[in-house]
């Protein structure tokens, strides 16, 4: 294969990746994040209820990120994260009917099996592959900086088939047509993530590797005898718990920031924007530096940010402080989230164990789906308003500040492991 045919082959295969790992997740996760008032209101949902909904796909999560890590290296990637795809996209002809809670916390179940089981561990293999050994902060930067990008993009065209469909005041105060309105967002993302799952099957290779005589029972025992890999898993808890706090801003820039439900849709998603800067610009970083050193830094800068944000209130001139402060959390939670996984290779994790790793970590690490929404939701609701939102934030530094000493903890570990 030519030089330049190869190079554009390599770059298809991450574009699809990066397509694969964002729509997967566009359903259970965006409707939520950039339309979170009018979710709560077409539902007729409290905060609570909408964070157990979530609860209960974190459980079937967890249940299927371990197995999912032993699929991942057996089987080839191009088939699973088909699979997954597909079957996700179906789940979101059955949102659009506006369900009950019952029947929401039944389809997060299925998700939290069809987004994980065959996909999560699949995908990170994946990356890793494509990253090779000396770019696995640049691999996972890109990946999650495309994955930030894409996100932004569609939300930004959600919110325009959201203003469009729900039309004058009256529409836009009528249930029918806030309902109307959501639906027509749902198919829109039902139809990226089928979409995503024929590009998937078409462009991504099999794996080249013969994976099937790896034995994945002595894979998994070894990796639960690496404490290194424990303390990872503790460093995606606390970023990732970022990652979930960012579900909240919508929601805080309508009651405390004052604006519209269509403009708190719009802001969140103009902020995605950060995503792919911060990412990449931190993939880089971590090649150059060490993912253990950025992450650390990163950390630090969170806990500064967040008690601010716990302590700050809307004032007249004060409101450029308040949002560079909101502004520099999209940018540090999205550049953990650029390259925690790029610490596998910091760590050593042998190659032909990333999947059963990825599982592990995470099997712990992403637990927050199991309890953050249902924490920060009673927080929200027992102090309504401004001082709920405070408490949130509060709790959030407190988190980064755990990842703080995580991340000293790994990167002692992983000096002494050399």
């Amino acid at each position: 294969m030519p030089a330049t045919s190869a190079m554009r082959h390599r770059y298809l295969v991450i574009f699809c990746l990066i397509l694969a790992g964002e729509a997967i997740f566009s359903l259970p996760f965006h409707v939520a994040r950039f339309f979170r008032p009018t979710l709560l209101e077409v539902f007729n949902f409290s905060n609570a209820n909408l964070g157990d909904v979530f609860a209960v796909y974190g459980v079937t999560a967890m249940l299927a990120y371990f197995p999912g890590g032993t699929i991942a290296d057996r089987f080839s990637a191009r088939r699973l994260l088909a699979l997954s795809l597909i079957a996700t996209a179906a789940g979101g002809l059955y949102m659009a009917t506006i369900p009950g809670i019952v029947g929401m916390s039944v389809l997060f179940a299925y998700w939290g099996v069809t987004s994980i089981l065959l996909f999560w561990a699949a995908l990170i293999r994946s990356t890793r592959e494509w990253g090779g050994n000396l770019s696995q902060g640049r691999a996972f930067g890109i990946l999650d900086g495309g994955r930030g990008l894409l996100a932004a993009g569609l939300a930004s065209i959600a919110v325009v088939i959201f203003g469009a469909t729900l039309g004058g005041e009256s529409t836009a105060n009528s249930p029918a047509g806030q309902a109307e309105s959501l639906a027509t967002v749902i198919y829109f993302y039902t139809a990226t993530t089928f979409a995503a799952g024929v590009f998937a099957w078409i462009f991504v290779p099999d794996s080249p590797r013969s994976v099937g005589a790896t034995d994945p029972m002595a894979n998994v025992r070894a990796v639960l005898k690496l404490p290194i890999v424990w303390v990872q898993a503790l460093i995606v808890i606390c970023a990732y718990c970022g990652y979930k706090g960012l579900d909240n801003y919508a929601l805080y820039a309508a009651e405390v920031l004052g604006m519209s439900e269509v403009d708190a849709a719009a802001f969140t998603a103009a902020s995605a924007y950060i995503r792919p800067v911060a990412a990449v610009a931190a993939g880089f970083a971590a090649d150059r530096l060490s993912a253990g050193k950025l992450m650390a830094g990163l950390f630090l800068i969170l806990i500064a940010v967040y008690g601010f944000l716990g302590s700050a209130a809307p004032i007249p001139g004060g409101s450029t402080l308040l949002f560079a402060n909101i502004f520099i959390s999209f940018a540090g939670v999205y550049a953990l989230r650029g390259v925690y996984f790029a610490l596998l290779q910091e760590t050593q994790i042998p190659p032909h164990m990333t999947g059963t790793a990825v599982g592990l970590i995470s099997l712990v690490g992403f637990t927050p789906d199991i309890f953050f929404a249902a924490i920060g939701g009673r927080l929200l609701d027992n102090a309504p308003g401004l001082v709920g939102h405070q408490h949130y934030f509060m709790m959030l530094a407190s988190i980064m500040a755990i990842g703080l000493v995580a991340t000293a903890t790994l990167v002692y570990l992983a000096k002494r492991q050399k």
